[in-house]
């Protein structure tokens, strides 16, 4: 008779625990730490082999690891490699990589991924296919190591994976990295400090990135994109805000938190406001591009793309999209003043603005008043400002323009399009490019003359290629200096892109949030919110 008494008394118990908890005060949950961000521009393309957009580079290295990346200093540092040795010859490298690297669904990165994740990014992306006819074989040796064997020594191997500074060579699942190079990617599976809320992605709207509570930092103090990704917020919303002056009003306000890549000519509406502070992420200054596309007249005839160089006056273009004299400076380098092969050879015919040779030299191209498209981003204040300075320039060297202006993304679109003008194509299209990537013959996209692997204008130059290719096996930094001299000098002889002035770009964002890092790209690892 005990033992019932028991279970009952031990029932009456229970009962009590449960309803004393069921009636207790509920415990608030804690709260969220949510970064709102308004992006530069809206997310549209998901897989950064297809493009070399900004806000697809952003994606890609939030989701995304690398197997090496850029420091603040622009030296190369393994990522998701632990280490890795080069043969004698320098033609083997073998790779291991790092422990505790696992994809979004919980399973463990392996060679198996690496490997075809290599084979697409060597075939497809920018600038890392720059190391594609140096490759003999990409092999796994077990399921952490790797090895890349070359067929003749080349200086940058390690350099070309992380891929190019706005897209970057993100490492993806075998079941991805097995797909055509030329199809997108849609799946968003990655092995990165963040993962890609696809639920509540709201194009033109709303972009979700949750912390990756599975992701294992390098032990390494941040620097650049390298080192320890260790994320201090739960979550990172992008709010899609195309009208500027909106976009300042919920900064000022507390709406939001912090503003990519903002109009420069607005920031003094908030310069005074207590409670943000302008930060600053610029390692190296961007700069402006005008891009002539090579494909179809005029623009296939050097003396148009001559032309468009002396229209130029940098410091009215500058004015006209960066603002204040303190955010830029005039250069002539094709590959960025104050850059590790910034020079100024070759551009001196090209220093002063001459409308009347730039006529000349437009008729001397065979143009005859046929019409020229050039496409254009109205949302996006400093490419708009850049292409309608073009626009009037055109008019006054006697050219017959066709303004084509939609969203930027409508733009990166229609810019890989190799048509006609007429038929869907362009002739001019304005851009702005990372100073990290842009430092460097190999890794900056518009110097490329290589045909139709070239960046998007596909401009086709053997002799530009060929001091490339020079420089490429050189090993020595000073001989590569004289490279870069004479590669510049050739370079403004064939003009692949007009540079339009480089500048810094201010990130003003609410004062409770720290941890801004110097990074080729806005990075959101290492920032807090208090």
């Amino acid at each position: 008779m005990s033992k019932p008494r028991i279970r009952w008394a031990a029932g009456l118990a229970g009962l009590a625990s449960s309803l004393a908890l069921a009636f207790a005060a509920p415990q608030p949950a804690q709260a969220q730490k949510v970064l709102r961000v308004v992006p530069h521009a809206d997310l549209k393309v998901l897989d950064g082999y297809q493009t070399t957009a900004t806000i697809t580079g952003m994606h890609m290295i939030s989701v995304y690891d690398t197997l090496f990346a850029w420091d603040n200093k622009l030296n190369v540092q393994p990522q998701m490699v632990e280490r890795h040795t080069v043969s004698p010859d320098n033609l083997k490298y073998t790779f291991t990589l790092r422990p505790g690297l696992k994809w979004h669904d919980g399973t463990a990165v392996t060679t198996k991924d690496i490997v075809p994740s290599l084979k697409r990014l060597f075939a497809r992306e920018t600038v890392a296919k720059v190391a594609q006819p140096y490759i003999g074989s990409i092999d796994p040796v077990d399921d952490k190591t790797f090895t890349i064997t070359l067929k003749e020594p080349f200086c940058c191997l390690t350099l070309m994976m992380p891929g190019t500074s706005t897209a970057y060579g993100g490492m993806y699942r075998e079941k991805e990295a097995m797909i055509d190079p030329n199809t997108p990617i849609t799946e968003t599976i990655g092995s990165g400090p963040f993962k890609f809320n696809k639920a509540e992605w709201v194009p033109g709207a709303k972009v979700i990135y949750d912390k990756n509570t599975d992701y294992v930092p390098r032990s390494e103090p941040p620097s650049g994109i390298a080192g320890g990704k260790v994320v201090k917020v739960d979550r990172v919303e992008y709010k899609v805000i195309a009208d500027a002056a909106t976009a300042f009003t919920a900064l000022g306000a507390g709406e939001v938190d912090l503003l990519d890549q903002p109009a420069l000519d607005l920031i003094p509406t908030v310069e005074k406001n207590p409670d943000v502070v302008i930060g600053n992420i610029t390692m190296l200054e961007n700069y402006g591009g005008l891009r002539p596309n090579v494909l179809h007249p005029p623009f296939n005839n050097p003396k148009a793309r001559q032309a468009l160089a002396l229209m130029v006056d940098q410091t009215e273009y500058a004015q006209a999209a960066y603002g204040d004299k303190k955010y830029w400076r005039t250069c002539m380098s094709m590959m960025v003043c104050g850059g590790p092969y910034g020079s100024e050879a070759g551009g001196d015919p090209y220093r002063k603005q001459d409308l009347a040779k730039a006529r000349q030299l437009l008729k001397e191209s065979g143009y005859n008043g046929e019409k020229i498209v050039v496409i254009g981003a109205a949302d996006i204040a400093s490419l708009n400002a850049l292409t309608l300075m073009t626009i009037e320039n055109l008019k006054k060297i006697g050219a017959n323009v066709e303004p084509v202006i939609a969203d930027w993304g409508s733009i990166v679109t229609r810019r890989s399009k190799m048509d006609a003008p007429d038929k869907g194509g362009w002739h001019i299209f304005h851009t702005t490019f990372g100073g990290a990537g842009g430092s460097n013959p190999l890794t900056s996209l518009p110097v490329g003359t290589n045909c139709d692997k070239a960046w998007f204008g596909w401009p086709c130059d053997a002799q530009a290629e060929e001091i490339r290719a020079k420089f490429a096996k050189e090993p020595n930094v000073e001989k590569q200096k004289v490279l870069a001299d004479e590669l510049q000098k050739r370079l403004w002889e064939v003009i692949p892109f007009v540079p339009l002035a480089q500048y810094t770009q201010p990130v003003p964002h609410r004062k409770n949030v720290t941890g801004l890092l110097l990074a080729p790209i806005q990075v959101f690892w290492n920032m807090d919110k208090s």
